[in-house]
């Protein structure tokens, strides 16, 4: 991606949002931050926002986090997603790659099957993109910001 260009529409790993609410600064955490700032548009899924909200430990946090993550657009996971999670994960392993998590086979899945590129911070997506057409958002390049609205997702 060129300088001063903007992604559109990402769906967000879990791994990245748990570095971001941590307040770790890291490549995928600056591009998220950069993302935000820019208002382009995040998607999650039922999974992320599941694996994200288990994670918080304080209810006044939980509250906080579940009502922005209203704000994402939430992308529906079909039957043939599930069933594209596990041809996945069958294919990668024909090709002798074990993934760690069957949960990152359906977010790779529900990426692929809206066509819609993952900003993550997991290496068994790296296999994924590879050899399964996952598309993924190299970290370390720079977005335009449109808005300057710190941390301000748009609907």
């Amino acid at each position: 991606m060129a300088a001063g260009t903007t992604l559109g529409v990402t769906i967000v790993d879990t791994t990245v949002w748990i570095d971001f609410f941590r307040g770790k600064d890291t490549p995928a955490t600056e591009m998220l931050q950069q993302m935000l700032n820019a208002g382009e548009d995040i998607c999650i899924c039922g999974i992320i926002l599941t694996e994200v909200l288990q994670g918080i430990r304080e209810d006044a946090e939980h509250k906080e986090v579940a009502s922005r993550f209203e704000t994402f657009l939430f992308l529906p996971m079909r039957h043939q997603t599930f069933v594209n999670a596990a041809r996945l994960y069958r294919t990668l392993r024909r090709k002798g790659v074990t993934i760690r998590n069957a949960v990152d086979c359906m977010i790779a899945a529900v990426a692929i099957e809206h066509d819609i590129p993952l900003l993550h911070h997991d290496r068994d997506f790296g296999p994924m993109a590879e050899h399964c057409g996952l598309k993924v958002i190299k970290t370390g390049e720079k977005l335009t910001n449109k808005s300057g609205v710190l941390g301000k997702p748009r609907r």
